[in-house]
């Protein structure tokens, strides 16, 4: 085999340093986009069944580019996949996952 396929099947090993990794909870989540980049923005929705204008403040936004954000979105359809193998589909319509307590039988 030349050096080069030898170097192309190498595989990069990446380790990954959290200790200083900053977590939080988001319910709600915007994307947007410029020519050269993908903006994705967080926060967190107190009352996301209001109706009306909400005010929802954005607590981080990550930058980054169609190359990294075609990554994630790789990654993140894996991981639903899996999650759903495992435990069943993910209904994201609200009226379907709800459902209203039946009163007890007199």
């Amino acid at each position: 085999m030349s050096e080069s396929k030898a170097e192309e099947n190498q595989q990069v090993e990446m380790a990954v340093h959290d200790k200083d990794a900053h977590a939080a909870y988001a319910n709600f989540a915007r994307v947007t986009a410029t020519p050269e980049e993908v903006i994705v923005d967080f926060a967190l929705n107190p009352n996301p069944f209001a109706q009306g204008k909400q005010e929802i403040n954005v607590n981080n936004r990550l930058i980054m580019n169609f190359y990294t954000a075609k990554r994630l979105l790789s990654a993140l359809a894996m991981t639903i996949q899996r999650h759903e193998q495992s435990f069943g589909s993910i209904e994201l319509d609200i009226r379907k996952r709800v459902s209203l307590p039946v009163p007890p039988a007199k």
